[in-house]
């Protein structure tokens, strides 16, 4: 494939949909509440876990149940729980911190605290409390513990920070705590756990040893581990070990690299920290900045051990990713034996006495029936409770205006996490009791952001988008006070097209497709955020929220069903030439019928006539009439751009066609995010089997 066709199907999905189409089809009146999970229902799961920001997660098991939490930065409430039996469906339990208000910034009085907050949290268990230690940015680290994670959670401080601090109790009692970039330290905790022991401080790497940031400690059967993040032209995990926290130490530079599951890097701003907001393309080349980081280990209570880490997902935030992990020389690699090191996108789930139910631990949509918000729902900053209500007006979230200067400035703009790979806000406003000034509306929450609402200029009402990456405001009388405001989101070509409606059944796009851009500004993906404010400078009227919905047009991904006992073509992306059969032998020409076997878990064997397409040990790729099952078995996999890829269990690698060399072998690591090695398969439909 040329670099150009691979830009253009990788990063821009220009030959799947235009946004045109996606934005006719996700108009559709009815819909159900379908949302993505990973569990796959076949005993198998696709990575992600969750489809929306949950980023720097840390996980740890107590009896037979997982726990999990992670960054928030300045949305709050803050630190979410989170519990699962098999590590793939997770049910949400509490927040560890309704508000964290450290200062006028956090409550986006003067300032702000955007890309700051709650960030890199430690989640540990001991004598029976749970414990959360959190980073803070200007503050001194914040602790959290709780005997039910349901909560009720206490808040308290420690005596200093400790930059992506990870916390040990170790057998013998004592508390370490190791913190630090690149030249980590260590420390033994006092009794409290607010400080250091004095004389306990020590650095326990140079700077080059290779270790980096984002810290996870365990001690595993005696031996002390240290997982981190660390990027040095390419994103990885190190590790590091030692019989004793005394050392010495012993450094494994990647325990997992490279491994972005075929996800190209989307736009991102030329200067993050400019005044302007020029964009850099997206650029497809595989430079090793999406790929995972940023995670640690946990061993099941049936002997497994599974990795968890982050990984970028451009505009939609940073994503969880769950790894099998292979034990070999003594360390833990994310990946499966002759692959170490690279995780399979869709993989068999961790083994459990009992199924799970499928589930995803948020109810995105609301119609502000309840007598509390959602657990979906964060507010940006703290919020002033005396300027929202769910009671004043039953069935609505009520938002009375306060002065700001602009969106970024409005208090109490309610936001919860976009989802991808697409998604479709659709809010209802009753922009009545709104005053001269007032503005309210739905927003795409980022840095550059983009908004549509109602804006009130003496008697009259304006329909209004604005677009903060062009300073571009379009406007539009509006008649009555009722609307329907909506979001078409495509966070794989990072596009968004804002629309409104008078009677929730006929949309008009009103603005230019926005652009949506992972920025660091804000250190999170987009949000969807419910905002009211006044321009004018004084306390206005109040926005009614009536509800939210949010649509999933792709709630599985982009997958498509296994063709099971179907047969099928495989082409080489972006070319007529593809898997072939010449004389009784695989070639690459003409693509040629294969039947697809069930294997179970997702697993296929392709059979053309009496043969199947088998993979050797050194990776060659042939037609076997008796293969062992292993042979012939392949885990179908989909990339995130919805590209075909077959991982063989033979190499735990996958089958690639080189159309240059001619050669068909299962050595490739995983799909290159462009396209390059030959891994990345398109199918089709076949009406007869080959003979």
């Amino acid at each position: 494939m040329s670099k150009a066709s691979a830009v253009a199907r990788v990063s821009g999905l220009a030959a799947l949909l235009s946004c045109a189409a996606l934005f006719a089809a996700a108009a559709a009146p009815a819909w159900g509440q379908a949302t993505w999970t990973a569990d796959n229902g076949d005993g198998t799961f696709t990575n992600p876990i969750f489809y929306d920001e949950f980023s720097d997660p840390d996980l740890i098991r107590v009896g037979d149940d997982f726990y999990m939490t992670g960054t928030t930065m300045h949305a709050m409430p803050g630190l979410p729980v989170l519990r699962s039996k098999d590590l793939v469906n997770w049910e949400f339990l509490s927040y560890a911190v309704d508000k964290l208000d450290l200062g006028p910034a956090y409550r986006l009085q003067g300032g702000d605290v955007y890309g700051r907050g709650i960030w890199a949290p430690s989640f540990r268990y001991h004598d029976g409390v749970f414990y959360i230690f959190s980073n803070v940015n200007g503050e001194t680290t914040q602790v959290f513990t709780a005997a039910d994670p349901r909560g009720p959670w206490t808040h308290r401080r420690m005596k200093r920070s400790f930059h992506d601090l990870s916390v040990l109790f170790d057998d013998d009692g004592k508390a370490w705590v190791v913190w630090g970039y690149r030249d980590l330290k260590i420390g033994q905790m006092n009794a409290d756990l607010t400080d250091i022991v004095a004389g306990t401080e020590r650095t326990l790497f140079d700077r080059d040893a290779g270790m980096g940031e984002g810290s996870h400690l365990y001690k595993i059967d005696g031996r002390y581990f240290i997982i981190s993040a660390w990027w040095d032209g390419r994103m990885r995990m190190p590790a590091a070990r030692a019989d004793s926290l005394a050392g010495p130490w012993e450094v494994n530079k990647a325990i997992s690299i490279d491994e972005d599951f075929g996800l190209a890097e989307g736009y991102r701003l030329k200067d993050p920290n400019g005044p302007g907001f020029d964009l850099v393309a997206p650029n497809p080349e595989p430079r090793g900045r999406m790929s995972l980081h940023q995670g640690g280990v946990v061993r099941t209570p049936k002997g497994e051990w599974w990795g968890f880490s982050m990984l970028d997902y451009n505009s939609v935030g940073r994503l969880v990713a769950l790894s099998p992990v292979t034990w070999k020389d003594g360390w833990p690699y994310f990946g499966l034996p002759g692959n170490l090191g690279r995780t399979p996108r869709t993989w068999v789930k961790p083994k459990t006495d009992a199924a799970s139910p499928i589930r995803a631990p948020y109810e995105r949509s609301d119609t502000f029936d309840g007598a509390r918000l959602k657990p979906v729902w964060q507010w940006n900053h703290v919020p002033d409770d005396t300027h929202w209500s769910l009671t004043e007006r039953p069935g609505f979230l009520r938002l009375r205006t306060l002065p700001a200067a602009s969106f970024w400035e409005a208090r109490n703009s309610l936001t919860q996490r976009a989802i991808g790979p697409r998604s479709q806000p659709t809010v209802v406003l009753d922009a009545a009791g709104l005053k001269d000034g007032d503005i309210a509306g739905l927003a795409l929450l980022d840095m550059p952001y983009a908004w549509i609402g109602v804006e009130r200029a003496g008697k009259d009402l304006a329909l209004v988008q604005f677009d903060k990456s062009t300073g571009a405001k379009v406007s539009t009388p509006l008649a009555g006070s009722r609307v329907w405001l909506r979001a078409d989101c495509d966070f794989l070509t990072e596009k968004a097209q804002l629309s409104y409606s008078t009677d929730g059944v006929t949309f008009t796009p009103i603005g230019a497709v926005f652009t949506t851009v992972f920025s660091l500004r804000t250190f999170q993906g987009v949000r969807y955020a419910l905002f009211a404010y006044n321009a004018k400078g004084v306390d206005g009227g109040h926005a009614d929220f009536d509800s939210v919905t949010v649509h999933e047009p792709n709630p599985k991904g982009l997958m498509r069903p296994i063709p099971f006992g179907g047969s099928v073509r495989f082409a080489a992306l972006g070319s007529s030439l593809g898997l072939s059969v010449v004389d009784g032998r695989l070639a690459i020409g003409a693509p040629s019928t294969f039947s697809v076997v069930d294997l179970g878990q997702g697993r296929v064997a392709l059979k053309v006539g009496q043969d199947f397409v088998s993979v050797a040990p050194d990776g060659a790729v042939r037609l076997d009439r008796r293969p062992s099952l292993q042979a012939r078995a392949f885990q179908w996999i989909e990339t995130p751009t919805g590209d075909l890829v077959l991982m063989s269990l033979e190499t735990n690698r996958f089958l690639t066609l080189d159309l240059k060399q001619g050669a068909i072998t299962s050595l490739s690591p995983g799909p290159r995010s462009d396209g390059a090695d030959g891994a990345r398969l398109s199918w089709s439909a076949a009406l007869t089997p080959s003979p």
